[in-house]
Formats: structure tokens, sequence, C-alpha cells
């Protein structure tokens, strides 16, 4: 098993999940159609892809489309089409397709060019009927075929703030639907995943009924059990000693076992011994990383990423909305419901619908795993994104109480 600090991972560098991989095979192999959710970092990637790689090696077939830099429905099409082009009776229909189109010799060259030419070859007619030429060729298909789309949030998110991109986003999300039903039975199976909520999505754009047909099915964190498990597996394979207790102190320290925050954590414990010439690890070493290594400049990068996608996800009111939640339940400790009142009370000459709007946005940070509902207290689950959205505000954040009260002293 090796350690990975970004990338996804299969096979032997696969660890755990397996009930929810049991499940999961049992709901494709039944035809189900799977909205695969999950707080960032979980591991959705990377259970889609194991899974993917499982059917394949029972004699079925996997195609993963990674849709985060879809700019258009096209563009999602042709993913679809190089994800084919890998699949060999697969392939053979579709370069007959794309031959048609230009009259020439399209056999030999590679997925990147061929998803190219096809891209190309869409402009020539509706996305949506090749793409349901491509579904009925999965559909024909003597094998059971699972069609991965990750990161469909992010591109239905980018697609509705154009001019006249929410009505494009359900015309999308109601063909996809319209086509899987149609097939029925026969169908390539959908799994459905991304780093921000579909579910919190649709619900905001006031088109919930579009994936009503996907069966929800939620990747939690690991526990402190398996975390321990992963934590000891990593250095057992590395050859790293570890004293006894440092595997749940990491565990204590991150507060909660998100994969790819084990796996940093890890990563940077190894280094810090390596570059001490020690090969072995203590409880002291756990904290003197996550302080300055975790919570320091080398971890930025990680950590960043969170509010990246936030801002992605959301934009205008509701984004400042988020993080008024995020420095409120940071700096402290928990986002009340009296702190949510006065936090309407701020935005309201400002925004409209703002009670609505904060209800949503609080849904969307809850569903994304950013806070937790703790008997209508939110708090921040994870200590190591709580410690840096704290330090990121701080020092020049008032809570909302206090900033409510003062303007209503001058009015």
């Amino acid at each position: 098993m090796r350690p990975t600090t970004g990338r996804w991972v299969v096979g032997e560098d696969f660890f755990d999940r397996e009930r929810e991989l049991g499940i999961l095979d049992g709901k494709v192999r039944d035809g189900n159609h799977v909205l695969l959710t999950g707080q960032r970092r979980v591991g959705t990637t990377s259970v889609a892809r194991e899974l993917g790689r499982r059917l394949e090696a029972s004699g079925g077939t996997s195609l993963f489309v990674d849709v985060k830099s879809a700019d258009s429905e096209e563009d999602v099409i042709a993913g679809i089409a190089r994800a084919m082009h890998h699949v060999r009776p697969l392939k053979d229909r579709l370069v007959d397709m794309v031959r048609d189109w230009f009259k020439d010799q399209v056999d030999e060259i590679g997925a990147a060019e061929f998803q190219l030419k096809f891209r190309a070859g869409l402009n020539l007619g509706n996305w949506r009927y090749h793409g349901e030429n491509l579904l009925n060729t999965c559909a024909e298909s003597d094998q059971p075929v699972l069609l991965a789309i990750d990161e469909l949030p992010v591109f239905l998110n980018r697609l509705s703030q154009d001019d006249g991109g929410q009505d494009r986003a359900d015309l999308f999300l109601s063909w996809l639907r319209w086509v899987v039903q149609t097939l029925g039975p026969d169908s390539p199976v959908l799994l459905i995943s991304g780093s921000i909520g579909l579910q919190p999505l649709v619900e905001r754009l006031r088109m919930p009924a579009r994936i009503n047909y996907l069966y929800p099915f939620r990747l939690n964190p690991w526990d402190r059990d398996t975390t321990v498990r992963c934590f000891e597996s990593l250095a057992r394979h590395q050859n790293l000693s570890v004293e006894n207790g440092v595997a749940s102190a990491v565990y204590e320290t991150l507060g909660i076992g998100i994969p790819h925050h084990v796996q940093s954590f890890f990563a940077r414990l190894k280094d810090y011994a390596t570059m001490r010439h020690r090969s072995k690890l203590t409880i002291a070493d756990v904290d003197e990383v996550y302080r300055y290594e975790l919570l320091g400049a080398a971890g930025q990068h990680d950590l960043t990423h969170y509010a990246t996608r936030l801002s992605e996800a959301l934009t205008g009111p509701e984004h400042s909305i988020a993080m008024e939640i995020l420095a409120e339940t940071a700096t402290q400790g928990a986002c009340t419901r009296e702190s949510r009142r006065s936090l309407a009370e701020l935005y309201a000459a400002l925004v409209d619908q703002v009670e609505e709007r904060i209800l949503s946005t609080v849904a969307l940070l809850e569903h994304d795993g950013y806070i937790e509902n703790d008997h209508g207290e939110y708090t921040i689950p994870s200590r190591l994104l709580k410690d840096w959205w704290s330090a990121r505000f701080q020092d020049h954040y008032t809570p909302v109480r206090q900033r409510c009260q003062r303007i209503c002293s001058w009015n």
C-alpha cells in the first residue's frame, strides 16, 4: 500500500470500504442508478474507480468520465465518447460514427485525439441526438456497463451561471434521466459523484425532481479503528517504526477520519522523520507536524482546495453568507440559532429572501462536510479545518451578534 497525497487510488493502494463497495456493487448489478455523495476528500472518486475496476475484473465494462473541466454539454458527450474509445466493442461503433461524419480514417488514433475529433463532429448536429446514440451503444453491449460521471455538479454549477445556463442545466439533467429511463433495464448504469453536492445544487436551482431516479449513497469518513488500521498499514509498508498510540493520536488530532487527511498526515510525518534521520515516529511528533506542517505553509495547498471549491459552488450573497457562517463557527466554536438570526438581520437590507438563502447555504455546507448539526448548533467536525479557518479569521473577525447589536444601537 503506497502513501498518496492527491491522486485517486485503486487495487492494492485502495484501503477498506469493503462494506460500501459490496452495497454499491449490488446496486449496480441490479441496474440501480446511484448518486454517490460524501464530504470533500472522503474518497468518492477512488470508490467509483475501484468499483469500476472490480466490475471489469468480473467481465463487465466500466466507463469513467471526469467533467469538472467541461464548459458545455458537447464537452460532456465527447468525454463519454473518449471513455468508450478504450473498450474495443464500443470503440468499433464509435469509429464508424465518426468516419461517417468526416469520411476519413479514425481507426488508429489515440483516445485524446479521438475526443477532439468527436467533439468537432458534435458541431455538425444535436448533442442530445449523439449522446443518445452513445448510450444506446452501451445498452447493446453483451456485458453490464457502468458509466461513472465524476464532478457533474461542478459542471452543472458552472453551466448554470451563464446566461440561460439554468435552463441548460435543467435540460441536460432532464435529457439524461429521459435517456436512461427510456432504455430501461438495458441502460448503462449511471454513477454520479462530485466534490460539491448535487442535491443542494438542484434544490437551489429549483429542479430536485431531475435526480429523483438516482439512489443516494453517502460515503462517510473513517472511524477511529479504520483510521488507525490505515495509518499502521502505511507505516508497515514503508518500514517505518511507530510508537504505541501514534495512530490514535493522529485520529484525535484530525478530529475526523477523512482518508485524504490521514494520508497527508502520514506523508508529512514520514518526511519529518526522514529529515531528522530517524526511523521511529513518536506521539510528540504528531503535534509538531500538525502545527507546523499541516497547518503551516506546506499544508496550504490541501486546505485552500476547500475555499476554492466553495467559491465554485456558491456565488454572490450565498458565498458571503457561507464565509460568515464558517468564520463564526471556527472562531466562536459554533454557529448558534441566535447567530443565524443575527446574520439574517445583518443581510436583510442587502439581499432578498435572506432566511431562505441562509438555510440553503447551511444545507450545502452541511452536505459537503464543512459543518455538522449538533442539536441546532453548527460546528466544524474536522479539527484540521476548524483550526485552519480560525487562523484565517480570528485576527479580523467580529461575531455577528456584536455587529448586529452595534448596528441596532446606531439606529
